[in-house]
């Protein structure tokens, strides 16, 4: 036979284990953590603590910090902005103006072609790119749009976007293109240049290192 005095101190002592549940619960959503930027670029996570002001909060430094050679995109992704690889650094010729102004060119400079390494196989052959499709011609240090707008050179996807809009919105998803952080934190992607030759995009066909032999 149960003893009845075990039944009266489980009514007791349950109610007692789930209030304690209940304020662990509410001390833990008190406390709460949101990752933010400085001015360098250098993240920060923002540790609020229950017992101080919404005012007052604790920066410490983020373990993996962003890389330093990107730069906010131009759009949203899932309400917040992302990164993406700052391009210009990396152009070998850039600034353009410093060839491409209204000054006369030297006699030492007179006999080098600047560009003879460029091919352009881009568009198709009823509508075959130029070089000012993409390079705004009044000032060649940006790119321009279809309209007529400047593009600065580290947002080339909003130029290739308009043409290859569905692989700007698969990019933008993170369908297109490659991620250069870690999936925890901020995305930082990489842009269309870095992987396209902007002159000539298309890769050529390569076969995997081991495939099966075609039917005969």
């Amino acid at each position: 036979m149960k003893n009845p005095k075990f039944k009266e101190s489980l009514f007791y002592i349950i109610p007692f284990y789930v209030l304690s549940f209940c304020a662990l619960s509410g001390l833990l959503i008190l406390f709460s953590a949101s990752a933010a930027f400085s001015s360098d670029m250098t993240m920060t996570l923002k540790v609020k603590k229950a017992i101080a002001k919404l005012d007052k909060t604790t920066q410490v430094e983020a373990i993996i910090p962003l890389p330093k050679d990107i730069v906010k995109a131009t759009m949203d992704y899932q309400g917040g902005r992302f990164f993406t690889e700052e391009r210009k650094s990396k152009i070998t010729r850039f600034k353009c103006t410093s060839c491409h102004n209204n000054k006369d060119i030297s006699i030492n400079n007179a006999g080098k072609i600047s560009h003879d390494d460029i091919k352009i196989v881009h568009g198709d052959k009823e509508g075959p790119l130029s070089c000012n499709t993409c390079h705004y011609e009044n000032d060649r240090d940006f790119l321009v749009t279809s309209k007529g707008s400047k593009i600065d050179m580290d947002h080339v996807y909003d130029m290739c976007g308009q043409c290859h809009f569905r692989q700007k919105k698969d990019w933008i998803g993170g369908a297109h293109g490659k991620r250069i952080t870690y999936w925890a934190g901020e995305r930082v992607v990489k842009n269309c240049t870095s992987c396209h030759n902007p002159h000539s995009p298309l890769f050529k066909k390569r076969w995997p290192k081991t495939y099966s032999l075609p039917l005969k």
